[in-house]
């Protein structure tokens, strides 16, 4: 009998991800957190009492695979009312457990060994995973500073009879940067007669800034048709930790996605999607978020005036940029590791959105923190 037994990995690359690391880290020593996309502040007190409420009232086994019928209406409309396309509740929304789960099951179910999935870096840590564990090949596109912007004519020159899949996340995390007028007209030119689908991460929806439009993939019939749109209760509510998203998609891809997500998960927590059916029939609670966000934006630039970091625009999402270059010739990864050891505050280093750990000398700061928090991390760098 042998003592123990090594498994075959099947992503031999993959380590314990940036944000655990960097949480650890800031626990250990007390850092001021202006690393996660967690708010640090409460959600609407009646979320809590109709998500009770709905505890009380025993609605605590399984909802139906699909999702609570009442939530998935709900979404519908808001998503009409907003970008104008009208879903079907029965067949194309479904509830996910988190927005990861629905780029998962969405991945799991449409891309296949020997496909091509065109990813946009920096991203998100889990893009690539995901595409990996399927046998497929991730094409990826490094997004230069300052303005992270497309370059849609390579996108082009590389996509072949095996693309399946343009991977797409704006707002996006981590530059703040968001697709203009110029990014859809691509998407349409390159997209057009072909089966390439495309998953549009849109968990930041509503938290777009100086009155721009957000460009769903909802809002435009001939990219409708072919996208998989991903979004989050999570960030829209101030519930991260609640693990509740959606997905959005034409019925003939929803049915496979929701293969996939019934043995994945079958069903999201019951009573959390009956508070969020409650509190859906509030509008203000998600279209009043691009100004409460932006005004926790503008704090920090604020605070931040007088430092020595050079502050990247950010259009939409929870996050800005920050070049240290003028303070430090650390690599990102050090300098942020220094900044908890010695100066309290925790920030993520841009290298961890990329692959190959491509280091432009910029962190990533969260201002979906408490103003306080806020003013305290933007002291603690302003000393640098």
């Amino acid at each position: 009998m042998t003592d123990s037994i090594t498994p075959r990995s099947k992503l031999p690359n993959v380590g314990t991800t940036i944000f655990t690391v960097i949480g650890q880290l800031a626990a250990e020593h007390r850092a001021i957190n202006l690393s996660q996309g967690a708010p640090n502040f409460p959600c609407a007190p009646e979320l809590i009492e109709h998500t009770h409420q709905a505890m009380r009232d025993g609605h605590n086994q399984y909802s139906p695979m699909a999702g609570l019928y009442a939530l998935r209406e709900a979404v519908a409309g808001k998503v009409a009312t907003l970008y104008g396309h009208h879903y079907d509740p029965e067949h194309e929304v479904t509830i996910t457990a988190s927005a990861s789960e629905g780029l998962f099951a969405s991945i799991t179910a449409l891309v296949h060994p020997g496909d091509e999935v065109i990813v946009f870096e920096p991203c998100f840590d889990s893009y690539a995973p995901m595409i990996e564990l399927q046998g497929a090949k991730v094409v990826s596109f490094k997004l230069a500073p300052p303005t992270f912007a497309i370059p849609w004519d390579e996108v082009a020159a590389r996509i072949t009879p095996r693309t399946r899949m343009i991977l797409l996340n704006s707002p996006h995390n981590p530059s703040g940067a968001v697709l203009g007028d110029e990014d859809i007209a691509a998407l349409k030119r390159l997209t057009a007669g072909t089966d390439i689908v495309l998953l549009s991460d849109e968990v930041y929806e509503h938290v777009v800034f100086d009155g721009a439009l957000h460009h769903s993939m909802s809002r435009y019939p001939e990219l409708a048709e072919r996208a998989v749109v991903v979004a989050s209760f999570g960030k829209t509510f101030h519930i991260t930790g609640w693990r509740v998203g959606y997905c959005l998609a034409p019925a003939a891809l929803m049915e496979e996605i929701r293969k996939v997500h019934q043995f994945a998960m079958f069903a999201a927590d019951t009573p959390m999607q009956y508070g969020l059916a409650r509190i859906m029939q509030t509008p203000s609670h998600y279209l009043g978020l691009a100004d409460f966000y932006q005004q926790k934006r503008d704090l920090l630039v604020d605070c931040l005036a007088g430092s020595r970091l050079t502050l990247l625009p950010s259009a939409g999402s929870f996050f800005m940029l920050a070049s240290y270059e003028k303070i430090s010739d650390q690599s990102d990864s050090d300098f942020v590791q220094t900044l908890i050891r010695e100066h309290q505050v925790a920030t993520i280093p841009v290298s961890a959105f990329y692959s190959d750990g491509t280091d432009h000398r910029l962190i990533r700061l969260s201002f979906a923190k408490d103003d306080a928090t806020l003013r305290a991390g933007a002291e603690s760098l302003c000393r640098l």
